[in-house]
């Protein structure tokens, strides 16, 4: 079981960098493509609206506002959910991320056959979807606890990997993984920026597939501890029978 939770763990953390690296996607095509509005990255959103409140730039003010509150909506959602379901992966878990999953492909599909255009009212309901979308799967990959690794924020993760270095006098165990995470994100954004160019809709499309991934990837993993969980179980039976 100690094997098993070793690789639950290492598990964990690359489904956590695979959903890091689908928010960039996602953040991308909400940025460049439904009129510089960040879905998932909510710290952006808020200073995008503040300043947009000051009428710099011609930022917009509706969309920030609309994201922000579906996304809350999403995260309260999530947590509602998961409410009581055990740390790490559950059967909440799986049905969570299949959740904002299947609403990114939905929503790559249903961009093809109507592209969304911004400020429109289909575009606000995309930008809508998406927040959800990802307050849900934020909630979700808050549950797992994987350290450093959030899928959707990257500040803290610089501050730790910066001030936890041998440069600061730590001693940067985790460095790689914070160096990933900035990675992941980093490529996701490029990868979504270049799909932009393909479609508005097939970026949230493999967003969305990659989520679906990770919550299949989820669930046979914890099928997998449940069967060596009774396996282990069973045989602990059979011995104490035998010893009495």
């Amino acid at each position: 079981m100690k094997r098993l939770r070793d690789d639950q763990a290492r598990m964990h953390l690359v489904m956590m960098l695979t959903l890091t690296f689908s928010t960039g996607i996602v953040d991308a095509v909400g940025y460049l493509g439904l009129d510089r509005v960040f879905t998932a990255n909510m710290t952006g959103n808020v200073v995008i609206l503040g300043m947009a409140i000051a009428q710099a730039g011609g930022l917009p003010i509706l969309g920030p506002v609309v994201a922000l509150a579906t996304f809350l909506l999403g995260a309260a959602v999530g947590g509602r959910l998961l409410r009581g379901a055990r740390v790490g992966w559950s059967g909440r878990s799986t049905i969570t991320f299949s959740s904002t999953g299947a609403l990114l492909v939905g929503l790559g599909v249903a961009s093809v056959l109507a592209p969304p255009e911004a400020g429109t009212p289909w575009g606000y309901s995309v930008t809508g979807l998406l927040g959800l979308a990802m307050g849900l799967q934020a909630a979700s990959a808050r549950r797992l606890a994987v350290a450093d690794v959030t899928t959707i924020v990257v500040t803290s993760t610089i501050v730790g990997l910066a001030s936890d270095s041998r440069l600061a006098g730590g001693d940067g165990a985790r460095a790689p993984r914070r160096v990933l995470a900035v990675l992941a994100i980093l490529a996701g954004a490029g990868v979504g920026a270049l799909l932009l160019d393909v479609h508005i809709g097939v970026g949230m499309a493999v967003a969305g597939g990659l989520t679906m991934l990770v919550a299949l990837a989820g669930h046979l993993l914890r099928a997998r501890r449940a069967e060596l969980a009774a396996a282990e179980a069973a045989a602990a039976a059979a011995k104490e029978a035998s010893v009495t």
